[in-house]
């Protein structure tokens, strides 16, 4: 079930490694689409607008849990790289007790300032009750929400994609079925769709633990090493973790941030334009769900090969998933200009004309830029597999920044059609730059190991 991923073909490894992934992310997706297809065909248009009016806060909330234990595994797939078992095992013990000690103190401050982020949103008082609740929820069991992440990333770094899409296909399905009961039969409305997320990936957290106790015994961890002693050793672990995991914590929270203000912007044009917006976004989300499994999977190969200092390795498996990405962007972009607006007519029952034709003017400017979406993917997945953060978080700042000018100024002059320009605007600049820092991070790295190797020869 670990695969060791310094030898044999590169691209093999990574389409291997990619499709478990690619399933995976679309499960993953039904987390929240299936609550959004629930409530819009259920309770109606004004109940998922409540949804999507908060979901890039949920998605905000979740994108620091996920960066920040996708950052504490790239240790444990660099230590599993060099074949350091014990180094692994630490790896676990300090992820789970970093990771743990974040959440809650997260989950306190997210609770005290729910209601001022959510007025700041301008989110329409018709639907404010239900938004809150269904966030509030979320924040609740946001501690379930880490700890699945933090075991399934973990899990991957040892190169095993295959196990955490297992567990995920079966809770996105029981979140299928405990969302339709706690809406239809118990009558819970939108926080019934809420509490069917977090028990379901309560399901994931159980079956990762059962799999690691009796599968994977390499993270098998004795009672007495549990026993925490914040002496030098685990200082200097927990700040090698916290290096690559809190700015890539920083990296997703940026990126959520600036969703978060092009929905809060959003909002302020009603209804229609959030139900429309959301619909689009979730079906783009699939869309390029292929470009991003690729992504994760070459930062899993990365992470082993730089571990095992193997750059060469590195470099091949960059250019060839670059070129895959190409590929698959121009086929998504041709597949949702055709049939977009017909899978969010399906997506809403309830939609109106208006909706749909939002949406599509959304889908016809977003396609176009689907290929700088692809890079980001590649490079910046690449450049967090070698533990480089620095790149990754100024073309973090530059989608920010873009879409905040998009807040600004485009939706301004141009209405809600300037927000659809915000993602390809960031895209293109945040693209440029992880293209040229990987390059430039590559070449620094290589010449740093060889600096090393020939003053280790000199002194011997």
């Amino acid at each position: 079930m670990i695969t060791d991923m310094t030898k044999g073909d590169p691209l093999k490894h990574i389409l291997v490694f990619s499709v478990p992934l690619l399933i995976g992310n679309i499960f993953q997706q039904l987390y929240n689409i299936a609550d959004l297809v629930i409530v819009g065909r259920t309770l109606g248009v004004e109940s998922f607008a409540a949804v999507g009016a908060v979901a890039p806060l949920f998605f905000l909330i979740t994108f620091i849990i996920v960066g920040l234990t996708n950052g504490f595994a790239v240790i444990t797939g660099q230590r599993y790289g060099a074949k350091d078992i014990e180094g692994v095992k630490n790896s676990f013990i300090v992820s789970t007790v970093l990771s743990t000690a974040v959440t809650l103190v997260f989950s306190v401050v997210c609770s005290i300032l729910i209601n001022p982020i959510l007025h700041l949103m301008n989110v329409p008082e018709n639907i404010y009750h239900n938004a809150f609740w269904y966030v509030e929820i979320i924040i609740i069991g946001l501690i379930i929400t880490t700890l699945y992440n933090m075991l399934s990333s973990i899990i991957r770094a040892l190169g095993d994609s295959k196990t955490p899409l297992y567990f995920l296909i079966v809770a996105s399905l029981i979140n299928i079925v405990l969302a339709l009961v706690f809406i239809q039969v118990f009558h819970l409305g939108v926080p019934g769709s809420a509490i069917a997320v977090i028990l379901s990936q309560a399901v994931s957290v159980i079956l990762c633990l059962l799999f690691i106790k009796y599968k994977f015994p390499i993270l098998h961890i004795k009672r007495s090493q549990w026993k925490i002693k914040f002496d030098e050793n685990f200082k200097n672990s927990a700040y090698e973790h916290l290096r690559v995991g809190v700015p890539m914590a920083v990296q997703f929270s940026i990126i959520g941030l600036s969703i978060l203000v092009i929905q809060s912007v959003c909002n302020s044009f009603g209804s229609n334009v959030i139900a429309a917006f959301t619909a689009a976004l979730r079906i783009e989300q699939i869309a390029t769900m292929p470009m991003m499994s690729f992504g994760v999977a070459l930062a899993a190969y990365v992470a082993q090969n730089f571990g095992a200092r193997k750059f060469k390795r590195i470099r091949l498996g960059v250019i060839k998933t670059s070129t895959i990405n190409i590929i698959i962007s121009i086929l998504m972009a041709f597949v949702m200009r055709i049939w977009g607006t017909d899978i969010i007519g399906a997506f809403i029952g309830t939609a109106t004309k208006e909706i749909i034709d939002i949406a599509h003017k959304y889908l016809l400017i977003s396609t176009i830029f689907y290929f700088f979406l692809g890079q980001i993917f590649i490079y910046r997945n690449a450049l967090q597999g070698m533990g480089e953060t620095l790149f990754p978080l100024l073309a973090c700042i530059a989608e920010l920044v873009m879409r905040i000018f998009a807040a600004i100024y485009l939706a301004i002059k141009f209405g809600y059609v300037g927000i659809f320009y915000a993602g390809p605007i960031a895209w293109i600049s945040a693209s440029t730059i992880m293209f040229f820092g990987y390059f430039g991070s590559i070449k620094h790295i290589i010449y740093k190991v060889k600096s090393k190797f020939h003053n280790y020869l000199s002194n011997n």
